[in-house]
């Protein structure tokens, strides 16, 4: 699983209040989503009038692709006019797997920790489940 990170730092020059420099940040968050498929949120400059930092994310199986696909998603914010980008900056995380086993169960009982206590019966003050009668 590759893991895919960006940072842009926006100035949105002709606000003169948070609620203006707010529903800017909310027009670009939004068009990023439904564009680009991916996870954006205010990171930074929270209580400023004028600059914002934008936090994206988005998972993938293919580095390449998910660099491709943050960098048109930087470059889609400068092309829209909305705020002027002072900086980004991206990173993709490579999270190795450290189990593989195939999807078919071979009918062994599986050693994975989500597996476990499944099928078992837990006393939880339920009094079916009590042995003494």
């Amino acid at each position: 699983m590759v893991v895919g990170v960006a940072v842009i730092e926006i100035h949105v020059e002709a606000s003169q209040s948070l609620k203006a420099k707010r529903g800017v940040v909310r027009s670009l968050a939004g068009r990023l989503r439904n564009k680009f498929n991916l996870s954006v949120g205010e990171v930074g400059g929270q209580g400023t009038w004028q600059r914002a930092t934008l936090g994206l994310s988005m998972t993938g199986s293919d580095e390449v692709s998910i660099r491709r696909a943050l960098a048109r998603a930087i470059d889609f914010v400068e092309e829209t006019h909305l705020a002027r980008v002072i900086g980004s900056d991206l990173d993709t995380i490579r999270m190795p797997l450290e189990m593989e086993a195939p999807l078919a169960s071979s009918g062994e009982d599986e050693d994975w920790p989500w597996h476990e206590g499944l099928g078992e019966s837990r006393d939880r003050g339920d009094p079916s489940n009590s042995s003494e009668e």
